[in-house]
């Protein structure tokens, strides 16, 4: 989940929220009292879920922009002027430095 503090002129960043480690602790919670034929099904989820924790900042926000990307149909160059204008389209209540910052994301955080 990603939250915007660029949906205004006063305030530009992008915060990530990530909720994992939560889900993790769930998962293993689970997993303890699961009879065999639930273990397979519940261990793979665990690995899931701890793949995805380990993901950077910057990778969790280069992801999201590329799928904002993505859902609006862009297939251009990440480093134009056009990539900031297609996030813009997709979420048109962020700012112009935060999709500044989410571009710059997506080009620091290959795919």
């Amino acid at each position: 989940m990603t939250g915007f503090l660029g949906l205004s002129s006063k305030h530009s960043a992008v915060l990530s929220i990530r909720d994992a480690d939560v889900v993790a602790a769930a998962l293993a919670r689970a997993l303890e009292g699961a009879p065999a034929a639930e273990r397979p099904g519940l261990e793979r989820a665990l690995a899931v879920v701890e793949a995805t924790a380990a993901a950077t900042e910057v990778q969790v926000r280069a992801d999201w922009a590329r799928s904002r990307l993505a859902a609006v149909g862009f297939a251009g160059d990440l480093d134009s002027v056009a990539a900031v204008k297609a996030l813009r389209q997709a979420e048109p209540a962020l700012s112009l430095l935060a999709a500044v910052q989410l571009q710059r994301d997506a080009l620091a955080a290959p795919a």
